[in-house]
């Protein structure tokens, strides 16, 4: 989580280039959370807010908080609501750690999500903190994506996987993850306990849900994949540039901006294509990519 915080991180590139998630997923969740008759819909907090993709989504709720520990993605998500919604009182963000929740009294809030953050977060501390901010009959959904897949080419799924997960630190981004962060995502966030276990008695509900298709059958009733996009082969080579190992890498390996094959990133990207081009005989001009997801959904007693 610290490569986002810094100066040199891009954050426009980051928000333009990540996937967005489907109005199916906020939809589930919405439902989710008027199943419980005390539910209310006056505030909702975006934990680990980032740019603010998923905090414009909460227009349900009369008031949305984002929250992060970084100024420059808070830049984001300020400019983002303000090109959705100019004018509107509705958001207001916090620069502030998911945990610290002191700015908000207790039984303030009907909803706390996360996109994207929740394997950064210290749970025991979290589920303390929102055992005392939430009101009873509140929701917490969190989600979180893995590795991404070529959806009509699972023949470079091996080469993604060495890409992104190998244990070569010139070769591979694997050495330049964040950890324990990156390996809780790709393990679909098994490693966030049910808050019951840390408060009891706090939850009514706790579920966990997999959006992994084929890719993970290993995971309990895998459903069918819902975060994917279209882009083309150039909007791949984006969401590649916006890997947080990458910048890490670039720290450490700063002449591989120079290479004349193109940088790390640009060089798979290339391998990708060969290989697709050798399977089919043309990679087109456009390509399905899909991520497997894991949402969270828990409800306060």
């Amino acid at each position: 989580m610290a490569t986002f915080a810094k100066k040199s991180f891009d954050t426009a590139r980051y928000a333009a280039a990540r996937p967005t998630y489907p109005r199916t997923l906020f939809d589930l969740i919405l439902k989710y959370h008027e199943g419980d008759k005390r539910a209310r819909w006056d505030m909702a907090l975006d934990l680990g807010c980032g740019t603010g993709q998923a905090t414009t989504e909460l227009t349900h709720f009369k008031r949305v908080v984002g929250i992060d520990p970084s100024e420059k993605m808070l830049h984001g998500a300020r400019t983002r609501v303000e090109s959705l919604y100019p004018g509107s009182q509705q958001f207001r963000f916090v620069h502030s750690a998911a945990e610290d929740l002191s700015s908000f009294p207790d039984s303030s809030t009907d909803m706390a999500i996360s996109a994207q953050a929740a394997h950064w977060f210290n749970w025991p501390k979290l589920w303390k903190e929102l055992a005392r901010v939430m009101r009873p009959g509140g929701s917490v959904a969190v989600w979180g994506y893995s590795e991404f897949r070529l959806t009509e080419h699972p023949s470079v799924t091996p080469l993604i996987h060495a890409y992104s997960q190998g244990s070569d630190p010139a070769k591979s981004l694997g050495p330049h993850w964040e950890r324990p962060g990156r390996t809780i995502v790709d393990e679909h966030l098994q490693a966030i306990p049910d808050g019951n276990t840390l408060v009891p008695g706090m939850l009514s509900d706790f579920q966990r849900i997999y959006f992994t298709g084929d890719h993970h059958p290993n995971l309990p009733d895998p459903r069918p994949v819902i975060l994917r996009t279209k882009t083309t082969w150039d909007g791949l080579l984006g969401y590649l540039r916006t890997f947080s190992s990458l910048h890490t890498y670039h720290e450490k390996y700063p002449q591989d901006l120079d290479d004349p094959y193109g940088d790390i990133s640009v060089r798979f990207w290339k391998t990708l294509q060969e290989e697709v081009k050798r399977e089919k005989g043309d990679v087109g001009t456009h390509v399905m990519v899909e991520w497997p997801l894991a949402l969270i959904l828990a409800k306060v007693a």
